[in-house]
């Protein structure tokens, strides 16, 4: 009788304690990663921290002005040094990644400077000085990248053709503004995702095989479902988004006929090759280019392979410059 009491107790503590165990991982955990992705504040250190465009012999100025939905942001605007009597070639907006400030794109903006182009370098939202209190992977951030495109045209009358380069993050944001501002000409895009949804399932699966091939005890080989449905739910309303509409693939088509640059690391686990290939196959422009360059690290094709990346730039806006239609006052 005693034997039979103290098993059922056991049986009521085990299952009092994988109640705990499914609360945890299916409730806790994606309530927490969320949390950490949408309102966590977080640089990741760059070697370029505390330099500016001055440290490179470009003169600068820093700015201040407002995303379409009135978030404060702050940057630096690099104007052209062509030759007397040459205009500047035109003006492209610089969008950085996620935990990541506008020095992140420094030395791409000082390349692009040397080929005598306007910069605008600034930190998004909840990012760097910039204000707001919530990141969302790109999608409220390309309304920064409109009120960027904005200032450059209304308060410093940049030279149009208006380009944006963005580079994982940086790079949806700049998709997805692309496809609803006419006045954007090309993009170059390094490094994004395909949509929201398939990146925070492929994160997912491509973490716990990380995790079981180093052993760690603590990240358990449990299905993507419901998890990976709860982050991505949850991530969507924390950010005021829908989900689905943080899709690069319908954001390409709208930017269709205008030219895309895309750009990959052969060995980036987080967003691979095939990404980029997607999204060129589905870009209709006879000036699309692609470029798939050696290196492993995310978003750090322009440090691993830079002669190939500037060479890819080089190409990408002078075919711009040269393209179809193409007129400085649109």
């Amino acid at each position: 009788m005693a034997s039979n009491r103290i098993w059922r107790v056991a049986r009521w503590v085990l299952g009092i304690l994988v109640v705990l165990l499914l609360g945890f991982f299916y409730g806790f955990v994606p309530w927490f990663l969320t949390s950490i992705a949408t309102s966590r504040r977080f640089h990741y250190p760059d070697p370029n921290d505390g330099k500016t465009p001055q440290s490179y012999g470009a003169a600068f100025s820093s700015v201040e002005f407002a995303s379409s939905d009135g978030i404060p942001l702050k940057g630096w605007y690099i104007p052209a040094t062509p030759p007397a009597g040459e205009k500047p070639k035109g003006t492209i907006v610089y969008c950085h990644g996620l935990n990541r400030t506008r020095v992140e794109m420094l030395p791409d903006a000082v390349f692009a400077h040397g080929l005598g182009y306007n910069g605008l370098l600034f930190d998004l939202r909840h990012q760097g000085d910039s204000g707001g209190t919530i990141s969302t992977v790109g999608y409220q951030e390309r309304l920064d990248v409109a009120g960027a495109v904005r200032w450059a045209l209304d308060q410093q009358k940049a030279e149009r053709p208006i380009i944006l380069w963005g580079v994982s993050m940086g790079a949806a944001a700049a998709l997805l503004a692309a496809a609803e501002l006419p006045e954007v000409s090309a993009v170059i895009s390094d490094s994004t995702f395909l949509s929201f949804s398939d990146t925070v399932r492929h994160h997912y699966y491509l973490f716990r095989r990380i995790a079981r091939q180093r052993g760690v005890w603590w990240f358990p080989p449990l299905p993507g479902f419901p998890i990976t449905d709860e982050v991505i739910l949850w991530t969507g309303w924390r950010g005021h988004f829908r989900p689905e509409d943080l899709d690069m693939e319908r954001a390409v088509k709208g930017i269709n006929p205008r030219p895309i640059l895309f750009v990959a690391v052969q060995g980036d686990q987080r967003m691979p090759p095939s990404i980029a290939q997607t999204l060129y196959a589905e870009a209709t422009s006879p000036q699309k280019e692609i470029v798939i360059l050696p290196g492993t690290r995310h978003g750090e094709g322009f440090n691993q392979a830079t002669a190939q990346y500037e060479q890819a730039v080089s190409k990408f806006l002078a075919s711009v410059q040269n393209g179809p239609g193409l007129r400085s006052d649109r």
